[in-house]
């Protein structure tokens, strides 16, 4: 059981048509600057699902009582919607609507700059500091989405440390909630995010290394187990070196698959080229101070 195959937090979330409002409409009083929240934070979408109406009961003068329409969870939990919210999401559905995506960096200027007679600015910072701390949004960004723009066009990925802070945050959210341990499950997703990174392990590690123990427990556990797949990557190479085989006939003498074979050699190879690049990049000397 992985972390997106995790059950939604949030309610359902309607399409711009519908009454209902997103679960995360909800309004809070924090405050926090949206381009701050955006650019640290990590939801994959969520399906909506209807909500039934009420049925039809007779009051008590004998007339039909008319069906209640959807209620969305804020609503029947009596929370009220912030409006600016609220505004964004009749705006721009692809962004706020049923799915959830990054959103490019810069994008409050933006939305001031478009709607200057819409949006109050203190109102539009509250709005998007809740739509970017919400587990939804954060799982959008754990899941390594790229950044889109309003029109729901990506625009460029982001970064590895926030996709790494978001999965830790939606680990910790999804933790408070299950009695299930899903520490394996959390370090298997830093280990992917770290791969698709593009970044050496140590590069890596200092990009998201934070003062918290605990993160720093699960990174560690990645990183290890990251080591540990290498070294057995090229445990595997120089046997098959020393072996004098073909891929085919080195996989059948240890019952591998030889499909599974060339991709772990062709890896195993391009980490000692990447591993020997390193050690071998000359020295640049330092600049002799200036008088």
């Amino acid at each position: 059981m992985s972390l997106d195959n995790l059950p939604p937090t949030a309610g359902p979330h309607p399409t711009p048509s519908s009454t209902a409002v997103p679960d995360h409409l909800k309004k809070s009083e924090s405050m926090t600057d949206p381009d701050t929240a955006l650019a640290t934070v990590a939801a994959a979408a969520m399906p909506c699902a209807p909500v039934a109406p009420a049925p039809a009961t007779r009051a008590g003068n004998g007339a039909p009582r008319k069906p209640r329409g959807p209620k969305s969870k804020a609503a029947v939990q009596g929370r009220k919607v912030h409006p600016a919210l609220e505004k964004l999401f009749e705006l721009y559905p692809k962004m706020f609507g049923a799915r959830f995506l990054p959103l490019k960096l810069g994008v409050f200027q933006e939305l001031m700059a478009q709607h200057p007679d819409l949006f109050k600015k203190e109102d539009l910072k509250v709005a998007l500091g809740l739509h970017a701390r919400s587990t939804r949004y954060l799982e959008a960004v754990a899941s390594g989405q790229q950044r889109h723009d309003l029109q729901g066009v990506p625009v460029g990925p982001v970064a590895p440390e926030h996709v790494h802070h978001a999965i830790l945050e939606v680990f910790k959210r999804r933790q408070g909630r299950t009695p299930e341990d899903l520490r394996a499950q959390v370090v298997g997703r830093i280990i992917a995010a770290i791969e698709a990174s593009g970044l050496a392990r140590d590069d890596y590690a200092l990009r998201v290394r934070t003062q918290d123990e605990a993160n720093n427990a699960l990174l560690d556990e990645a990183l290890a187990e990251l080591g540990h797949q290498a070294a057995k990557r090229e445990a595997l190479l120089r046997a098959f070196e020393a072996s004098g085989r073909s891929a085919a006939e080195f996989a059948e003498m240890y019952g591998m698959k030889a499909a599974e074979v060339t991709t772990t050699l062709t890896r195993a190879r391009r980490d000692l080229a990447a591993a020997r690049a390193v050690t071998e990049a000359p020295l640049i000397p330092e600049a002799p101070p200036q008088p």
